[in-house]
């Protein structure tokens, strides 16, 4: 048995390991943020990250990857979360703006498989 069909039989490693992933993207982007902060000033500039963040043409492709892609994932998750009736959705909302959507998604996906879940057990 190879490692995806254990991921695909066993709901709760694959959404422990979403969980996993939310942690990291909660963390790794903090990380990140904070380096900002006390490299460009105490606070954290919009306008200075946006413009940092287009500064070279590889900059300036992954951000707007990120943004279509997001934005796009972003409204599958507001949709697919009132399919599925899913619980506690404001810590994706919230999280996606607060923290990092690196966070936001896997979050999501873990509370979708843990629905998933208690559907097919109900």
């Amino acid at each position: 048995m190879n490692s995806f069909s254990l991921l695909k039989n066993n709901k709760y490693i694959l959404s422990y390991l979403y969980l996993f992933l939310s942690i990291l993207g909660a963390i790794l982007p903090m990380i990140s943020n904070f380096n900002f902060a006390m490299e460009y000033g105490s606070s954290f500039d919009i306008n200075q990250f946006i413009q940092l963040a287009n500064a070279n043409p590889a900059a300036e492709s992954i951000s707007r990857d990120l943004l279509i892609g997001a934005s796009a994932v972003f409204i599958w998750i507001v949709n697919e979360s009132r399919k599925l009736n899913i619980k506690n959705m404001w810590i994706v909302y919230v999280g996606t703006f607060l923290i990092a959507f690196a966070f936001s998604a896997p979050f999501f996906l873990f509370l979708r498989e843990r629905r998933i879940i208690e559907i097919n057990l109900g």
